[in-house]
């Protein structure tokens, strides 16, 4: 029945495909408090902005489909430990977590290769297979986020399934302009400490940019567990972009390198509840006790260990270095945009020496992409062609997966036509990606396999009053397996399993539709959102016993104390809404309100596995903030707000071979106040914020993270690792701009 009515969407679609209009210049998204300091009123302001869609480049008003837009200001605002802990308290977002420091998205329930995020104009490939693998990003250097809910395989090939993350660096200055800014900030549960250091200009046509940024945390701490050996972390970034702006267009050319050690959580105590490490003996004596399958020597964490700022066995260094060349061209009536990019990730986890990594993945990637844009009259025509080669290789001396070869093309044509009230949107796209992956000795087979996909999308806003709008949309998606779930053979220190892949597994497709409305007015904004997923051959891992991981065919296991996990395949149906309710009833007071919920379910499966794993529960947010000073001569934009989280039992969990667990409700609370300094001649000399989060100090597990899944406490009879308890952040930024002649 769904593909019925998706095929008859798609017939509409052919007739009326979509993509909307783009704005000509990105420097018009100045979305900030108003210089006169009224009152921000995002969903206004945002009405106008230019969103990467589903279909392409469309102004947020047109978009069939939620988008999600964070702003700079937002941004800098929120107290985070990465990028992604910035965005996931939008409705609809959430994150897979493993401690402070590492953070996986998650979209309307989908995450991993689910998901794409997209950087600098091209996706970002950072080995996002790995549970614990983030989003190898620069916080600091991300101007604007936009949050992309539904398939977006259009634009993105295979891996937007459940949504993209487009995060937009800040756009170059305007002619005649430098400026420079520095950021630094400080939380108290676990000492973070960074800074950032940018540079940019404008002269002649002539722009350039570079901005450093260093993060350093030690272990975070919560009332049950005290502070969490592993879970300090070290991040360090360097950026930067020369190129030449003109009528014609633009050439940029941005470098990126990215720095991340983030210690591994093994959660091992001992019988009084205190975290114990390896005991400091020599590498040989490790090896010996490894060789004879005997328990290595542990000592108890001592306080200086526990809060320190460097890194003790195990943990990780991730590198990741990228070069993109983005091109704009003004040909004729219509734009091209040639954009090509390298990537080079290298992945290393070192558990018996600080010197040489057990792990170490090394990933080579070249993005390209190519787009057309034609506008004519009430329409707009766009046509391209995108894709990556990637390679893998193994250089350490344990494995997870092959070394492998993988290259991915795609075509695809959008359109977009203005018929009244109406905003029509869609298009269609075909993606061809192969794979070959290389045999090692006895622990992986080859493997060679391609997969093809064709998806389509149509979807159309109607404007059914001032206003008001109504949005619907109607997409077909596809996700091809990755290396971990076909080939993975191995126990990952990061992963607390030793996970084995599926090579017959097929290629995922979804058939989403979605419905909304939202209205604006002086004293209130609402929006509402409901979605419907069916996704066939969706692909999990269940947690399986040591005899049936033994007996797989085709695969050689290593016995192993830690719990196996197989890749297994099924048909699954998600289903949910956001809600949103802003009410200003007057000119400083907003109050915000957000509700999210997602049910996602194996279909034609018993009681205890009937749910998808790593589904987040049902979260109502909730935020009170009111004007201070507004037109200030010394402060000004200053505002205080309370905000409530909570996040409700989550009692649909994969229950089978106790692969997840029920997780039970919980209410964090905080506040904020900021202001803006500003100097003798009215402009903005520092923004300083100050926050408490989790402000009762509650202890609580997060249903999404990894974890709530470590060793059971023997003193306390609690299993796993909890979340953050109370922080506090101070944050300042101080701007500086010049005029070049």
């Amino acid at each position: 029945m769904k593909h019925f009515f998706f095929s008859l969407l798609l017939l509409v679609g052919i007739c009326l495909p979509a993509i909307a209009q783009s704005a000509d210049d990105a420097d018009s998204l100045a979305l900030h408090h108003h210089e006169q300091g009224e009152q921000f009123h995002r969903h206004m302001m945002l009405s106008d902005v230019v969103v990467t869609g589903i279909t392409g480049e469309t102004k947020l008003r047109n978009s069939p489909v939620p988008v999600s837009v964070l702003t700079r200001r937002q941004l800098q605002a929120t107290a985070s430990t990465n990028i992604i802990d910035a965005i996931a308290r939008e409705p609809g977002v959430a994150q897979i977590t493993t401690g402070s420091g590492i953070s996986k998205p998650v979209i309307r329930g989908l995450s991993y290769n689910r998901i794409v995020t997209v950087n600098d104009g091209i996706r970002q490939e950072g080995q996002q297979w790995g549970d614990e693998h983030g989003i190898e990003i620069d916080a600091q250097s991300v101007n604007q986020v936009q949050v992309l809910k539904g398939p977006a395989s259009l634009m993105y090939g295979s891996d937007a399934l459940a949504g993209v993350l487009v995060l937009n660096s800040e756009p170059t200055m305007p002619e005649g302009t430098m400026r420079a800014s520095a950021t630094t900030e400080y939380q108290s549960n676990n000492g973070l400490f960074d800074y950032s250091l940018a540079l940019g200009g404008h002269k002649s046509g002539a722009v350039w940019a570079l901005r450093w940024s260093q993060k350093l945390a030690h272990a975070y701490q919560n009332r049950y567990d005290g502070y969490v050996l592993g879970s300090q972390f070290r991040e360090r970034a360097l950026s930067g972009l020369v190129g030449m702006n003109g009528r014609w267009g633009h050439t940029h050319l941005r470098l990126s390198w990215f720095n991340l050690m983030p210690g591994i959580v093994e959660g091992e105590r001992d019988d009084q509840g205190r975290f114990v490490m390896p005991a400091h003996e020599e590498h040989e004596d490790h090896a010996d006790a490894h060789e004879e399958h005997e328990e290595e020597p542990v000592e108890t964490a001592t306080d200086s260990q526990l809060k320190t700022y460097g890194m003790h066995l195990p943990f990780q260094q991730v590198n990741h270095f990228k070069a993109t060349l983005d091109n704009a061209f003004r040909l004729g009536e219509g734009n091209l945009k040639a954009v090509v990019a390298y990537q080079r990730n290298r992945r290393e986890e070192f558990e018996e020496s600080h010197d040489e990594a057990c792990l170490n993945f090394l990933l080579h990637t070249v993005n390209y992409n190519l787009l057309y844009s034609l506008p004519h009259d009430a329409w707009r025509f766009n046509a391209g062609v995108n894709g990556m080669w990637q390679k893998s290789l193994n250089e350490g001396d344990e494995f997870l997966i092959p070394a492998y070869t993988l290259f991915d093309v795609g075509a695809f044509a959008t359109a977009n036509v203005q018929l009244g009230r109406w905003n029509v949107s869609g298009g269609v796209r075909f993606d061809n990606r192969s794979i070959d992956s290389k045999a090692l000795e006895e622990r992986f087979l080859p493997l060679n396999r391609s997969f093809n996909g064709f998806t389509q999308s149509i979807g159309a806003v109607c404007e059914l009053a001032h206003h008001t709008h109504l949005r619907l949309n109607a997409a077909r998606g596809f996700r091809t397996p990755n290396l971990s779930e076909l080939c993975s053979n191995g126990e990952h220190e990061g992963t607390l399993r030793y996970e084995i892949g599926n090579g017959q597994l097929k290629s995922e497709y979804s058939t989403q539709l979605d419905a909304g409305i939202d209205f604006s007015s002086d004293f209130v904004h609402a929006q509402a959102s409901a979605f419907v997923n069916w996704i066939d051959h969706f692909i999990f891992s269940h947690r399986i016993s040591a005899q049936e991981a033994l007996s797989l065919s085709g695969v050689n296991v290593e016995p192993t104390d830690d719990d196996y996990y197989h890749y297994t395949q099924g048909d699954a149906r998600l289903w949910g809404l956001e809600l949103s309710l802003d009410l200003h009833p007057v000119e400083r007071l907003h109050f915000l309100n957000a509700f999210s919920y997602v049910n996602a379910m194996l279909l034609h499966q018993p009681a205890d596995s009937k749910y998808l794993p790593l589904t987040p529960a049902p979260r109502w947010t909730s935020e009170l903030s009111y004007d201070l000073i507004l037109n200030g001569r010394t402060l000004n934009n200053m505002f205080v707000k309370l905000g409530m989280e909570c996040n409700l039992r989550q009692n649909h969990y994969f229950a089978a071979y106790d692969t997840e667990t029920a997780t039970p409700s919980y209410t964090l609370f905080s506040a904020q106040i900021g202001t803006d300094v500003l100097g003798r001649n009215g402009r903005t000399v520092a923004s300083i914020y100050l926050t408490g989060d989790n402000l009762f100090d509650r202890a609580y597990q997060n249903h999404l993270s990894r974890l709530k899944y470590a060793d059971v406490n023997e003193r306390t009879g609690r299993r796993g690792v909890f979340n953050m308890g109370r922080n506090i952040t101070l944050k300042v930024v101080i701007p500086v701009e010049l005029q070049l002649r």
